[in-house]
């Protein structure tokens, strides 16, 4: 990881922390929440054999800008950093991947801005389209999502988040897992200090506000694009936020689509299983799967 490039971009007003490996073709790489860049480490060396990798902060995350109101991170925006970012690298086209709400913004890239497209990879989040569907038919998947109406909640959620030196968003990484040894001592420091970056936790949250109190009704008119691009669903069968059933149907949004699921792996697909994952993202973003 000594090798990465740290660099900073001035888009759409805000200063927006990336790292940066290797050469080639763009690859963007999206976290989801509680996490940043850090998330995609096991990734970044092995993409960055034949691509130009780029691990975004997202908005309001780590050591990128954090806007205070919810409205600062409706998808629109979120979206829209993603196509201004490639043009600020000086590429016309990415391969986007994104897990979790980094999933959410790839998924939307993706029907959105297609012509920046070549390839999308999303980790562990249905497409949107699938997600609202679940959020208002299925019971199960509602219970399993409590945290995001709480999360609509003034205040507590960031004290709640905050108690306990982070113990909440701790265990939600840690007790998730199904392998031992997934977070080490060093990474679960790394995560404590992004969390304290002043802002961050109630910037990490609105994300979930501007979801619920604008984004459900815009993710659904969107979500009547189709995706043309090749893309790949990579799921953690053993998730407990979100379920498998929530990726029954994708065939009717993506077209040209693949799946694979990772028995016994949680929602933190990408750090629990790096070798599962890679044997499949990398040959893809190669174009040879």
């Amino acid at each position: 990881m000594s090798e990465l490039e740290h660099a900073t971009a001035l888009i759409n007003g805000l200063n927006l922390h990336y790292v940066r490996a290797g050469s080639g073709p763009l690859v963007v790489l999206l976290h989801g929440f509680p996490e940043f860049w850090y998330s995609w480490r096991h990734q970044i060396p092995a993409l960055a054999k034949t691509h130009t990798v780029v691990a975004l902060d997202q908005r309001g995350y780590n050591l990128s800008d954090k806007p205070a109101l919810w409205q600062h991170y409706t998808i629109d925006l979120l979206v829209d950093d993603v196509r201004a970012l490639i043009e600020h690298l000086g590429f016309e086209r990415a391969t986007i991947v994104g897990h979790d709400w980094g999933g959410a913004v790839a998924w939307t890239f993706a029907m959105r801005y297609h012509g920046y497209l070549e390839r999308l990879v999303v980790m562990n989040l249905p497409h949107p389209k699938l997600m609202i569907k679940n959020l208002w038919t299925n019971p199960r998947q509602i219970l399993r999502s409590w945290y995001i109406f709480m999360f609509q909640l003034p205040g507590l959620p960031e004290w709640f988040a905050k108690r306990n030196n982070f113990e909440f968003l701790t265990k939600a990484l840690t007790s998730a897992v199904q392998r031992p040894g997934v977070f080490s001592a060093d990474d679960i420091q790394a995560y404590h200090q992004a969390w304290r970056q002043p802002g961050a936790l109630t910037a990490m949250i609105n994300w979930y506000r501007a979801y619920v109190r604008q984004g459900l009704k815009h993710l659904n008119q969107l979500s009547t694009h189709l995706v043309h691009a090749p893309t790949l669903l990579i799921w953690g069968t053993a998730d407990g936020a979100l379920g498998q059933e929530l990726t029954y149907g994708t065939e009717r949004y993506a077209t040209d689509l693949r799946i694979r699921y990772l028995t016994d792996v949680s929602h933190w697909v990408q750090q629990e299983a790096p070798n599962e994952v890679n044997a499949v993202l990398i040959p893809f973003v190669r174009g040879e799967g």
